[in-house]
């Protein structure tokens, strides 16, 4: 875009945006400027080129409504149809006018419904419900209209607490069993020996009643929108336009693009605690091991923090703050002092505060970036293979570029170099849980494994093609190769996997497809646009998809996905979370191949290694349990309702406990070990213990690492469930090194040095 005629452009919108009235200002005083400019931003800039008419109006003001309100719950059918007849065609005349006062007037009156809501669902809590009747409730109700007058909200609310009292009777009942099991097992083991000084009687916390706890619940939801101020109403109106041109398009106000460059340069500047929000304050819930807060040994899990101040400034009241702004008050530039005022967990005096002051200092967040494994595999003929699995959870790049950034690719060579000293046979680049990042580091960590050439095509809004490749002839690692994938695996994952697919450099593995993200994005910020008296407003980013990527053969990952070599079922097989399941997604299309240097030696083997690997799944206990899971949950997602007799859901229940119970004494007859490991990682490559936090993600074997629901019915997340994928893979690893010829000795170093001197 040319920024010259859309200054001229912006120059003559000013005067529009000073008409509209006082009280948007009041607001968010930047909403009017910022939206006009997000919206010329998007139809000059977004690869769809899609102008905002009254069909992006509508969809707009639809986006918007379920930011709120997704399940339709909320609001009523007379709220929609209000809005649909003011907005539904205006939108998009109001946003390039900056009228923006339609976020507000919705946000109050949705605030206004949960009100109602939340006042009659204490009425509901207060009652006697039946549980003995054949009563059914449809829990996603997404797709299903909204209530058509008060009384049909009433029922869905009814129906709903009803459940949510149901859930806390069975939790009780699950307790009490436990409770009893436990007294009972203590009391046939021996009598032990009194301490010589018993330790300090820690009070339990009060046992909430069902209508506690759930009155509790709906005022926390309630109040988290009352304190929804103008920037997160406006940041949540513009995001529901982004999202109408694609899943991926996104507005970013300031605190959230820098959670963005977080998220991609794997550090931030803090105290290195984790928090959550709890009835108005801010509990630590874990400490990021050692970080400052960790080492000063004071603060511990489970305080609250009350007030906060910065250096020797005052203390400014955190109560009732909302978290994410919390969260920006604690972080601040490394070696300044943050002080807090906290209520400790385990004071006798609930009036009891102290105030502990913390430098910060910057936090590695080492659970994203790239580690390893070794494992060894029994081979064919007795001969164990040595297996390395690189776990790559994102292509992780710092944006701010220099050699001591966080590069994916660089942490992935040393790895890989470390593994090879060690003297592994084949490698497995496990990308199960790997969502994406960088596009160039995809480029750059294909051409580890490729000798050179091309490794994506990438068309812009204008449709010029442009092709990505690997220009160094230098490799890491030139053993056999499998990619795991699973549905999850998206975007770069998908340039990376397709790639060595294409080229017939490794072997893809895993679930039916991966996730089909094959868009491009690029972060403008909104700062660069705008006139320097509104600079002030700190106007965030926008996401902006400006790009689609193409294998080199040809064809798009978008919705498609990469379909495996060798298909492994799993959770993610059923999966609706899928690009393809985006209503605003960009389409599957393709354009012409380009020239690439083709294996044929994986390919020849291929057969072989399919029909070994179908053979152990269809004998695997695991794999059948996986199936009849599967298969389970698929019927019940036909069923849509779910019961709320008691008597049948304890029945399911205790199905259920019998099910995971036989599994247990299965896998415990079964003794089966899993496979002699050794872990790698660049904190023992660097010989030192850096700040490190404590992993949030789910293990790759679980439903919760494929993006499902571990508590919806028909999922066993059981403890302990072996990784089955993995497993099978290192089995197909170790298969596929028996029948790839090794390189002759010194090939690779001679290639290495032919690279060097060309």
């Amino acid at each position: 875009m040319n920024d010259t005629i859309f200054r001229r452009l912006l120059a003559v919108s000013l005067a529009l945006v000073l008409a509209v009235p006082a009280s948007a200002f009041d607001k968010y005083g930047g909403g009017p400027i910022v939206a006009e400019l997000v919206g010329r931003l998007l139809e000059q800039t977004h690869y769809a080129r899609r102008p905002i008419d009254d069909a992006v109006s509508k969809d707009f003001l639809r986006n918007y409504l379920e930011a709120y309100d997704y399940n339709h719950m909320i609001l009523e059918k007379s709220d929609v149809d209000e809005f649909e007849a003011k907005y539904g065609a205006t939108l998009d005349d109001r946003l390039k006018d900056g009228d923006v006062e339609a976020a507000y007037e919705i946000h109050e009156r949705v605030v206004k419904r949960l009100e109602e809501r939340v006042a009659h669902v204490k009425e509901l809590t207060s009652s006697t419900f039946d549980f003995t009747n054949n009563e059914k409730i449809v829990l996603d109700r997404h797709e299903m209209p909204w209530p058509a007058t008060p009384e049909e909200s009433k029922e869905l609310w009814r129906l709903r607490i009803k459940h949510e009292v149901l859930l806390e009777r069975l939790a009780k009942r699950k307790a009490e069993e436990a409770k009893a099991a436990a007294a009972k097992k203590a009391a046939e083991k021996p009598a032990a020996k009194p301490e010589a000084k018993a330790e300090e009687a820690v009070k339990p916390a009060k046992e909430l009643t069902a209508k506690e706890t759930i009155d509790q619940r709906y005022d926390r939801i309630l109040r988290s929108y009352k304190e929804y101020d103008g920037i997160d109403v406006f940041s949540t109106f513009v995001s529901a336009l982004t999202r109408v041109f694609d899943p991926h398009t996104d507005y970013l106000a300031a605190a959230q693009k820098e959670n963005f460059d977080i998220s991609m340069k794997l550090s931030l500047v803090g105290i290195g605690a984790v928090l959550r929000s709890e009835d108005g304050y801010a509990r630590i819930v874990s400490l990021v091991p050692g970080g400052p807060a960790d080492s000063d040994k004071r603060l511990k899990p489970n305080d609250k923090i009350e007030a906060v101040a910065q250096g020797d400034g005052p203390f400014v009241d955190a109560v009732g703050m909302k978290l994410d702004r919390l969260v920006q008050m604690i972080r601040g530039e490394k070696g300044s002092t943050v002080r807090m005022r906290v209520i400790p967990a385990a004071a006798i005096d609930p009036a009891t505060r102290v105030v502990i002051t913390l430098v910060r200092d910057e936090i590695k967040l080492t659970d994203q970036e790239a580690r390893a494994k070794i494992f060894t595999v029994p081979g064919k003929g007795g001969k164990p293979s040595r297996v390395g699995v690189l776990d790559l959870p994102s292509f992780y790049a710092d944006m701010r570029g220099g050699s001591d950034g966080k590069s994916a690719t660089r942490d992935t060579e040393r790895l890989i170099g470390e593994m090879k000293r060690r003297g592994v046979d084949s490698l497995i680049i496990d990308l199960r849980r790997d969502g994406g990042g960088s596009l160039s580091e995809a480029v750059s960590l294909t051409g580890l494994f490729i000798n050179s050439g091309p490794v994506v095509q990438v068309k812009d809004t204008r449709g010029t093609i442009k092709l990505l490749r690997d220009n160094d002839s230098m490799t890491t690692f030139d053993g056999p190769m499998i990619v795991l994938t699973a549905h999850g695996s998206a975007s770069a994952s998908e340039i990376f996997a397709a790639a060595l697919q294409d080229y017939g450099r490794g072997i893809v593995v895993g679930e039916k497809k991966t996730f089909g993200k094959g868009t491009v994005q690029s972060v403008l910020e909104l700062n660069q646009y705008l006139p320097p008296a509104y600079r002030s407003y700190k106007p965030g980013a926008l996401k902006l998809t400006i790009q689609k990527f193409y294998r080199v053969s040809g064809g798009s990952t978008q919705n498609r996905g990469v379909l495996p070599d060798i298909h492994l079922p799993f959770y993610g097989d059923i999966s609706e979370s899928t690009e393809s399941s985006q209503k605003s997604a960009l389409p599957y299309d393709e354009v012409e191949p380009v020239p690439y240097d083709r294996s044929v030696t994986l390919q020849a083997h291929l057969s072989t290694l399919t029909k070994a690997s179908t053979a152990r799944v269809a004998a695997s206990r695991e794999f059948k349990w996986i199936k009849e899971d599967m298969a389970r949950w698929e019927k019940q997602k036909k069923d849509k309702g779910l019961s709320l007799n008691e008597k049948e859901r304890l029945a399911e229940r205790k199905t259920d406990e019998e099910r995971l119970a036989s599994r247990k004494k299965e896998r415990a007859a079964g003794k089966e070990k899993p496979y002699p490991s050794e872990e790698i990682t660049l904190a023992i490559l660097d010989g030192k213990a850096p700040a490190v936090s404590t992993t949030t993600a789910p293990a790759p074997g679980t439903p919760a690492a494929m993006g499902l629901d571990e508590d919806a019915p028909g999922f066993e997340a059981a403890a302990d469930a072996p990784d089955s994928v993995l497993d099978e893979t290192l089995r197909i690893a170790a298969d596929l090194t028996a029948v790839t010829p090794p390189l002759p000795v010194g090939q690779a170093e001679r290639r290495r040095r032919q690279a060097v001197t060309q």
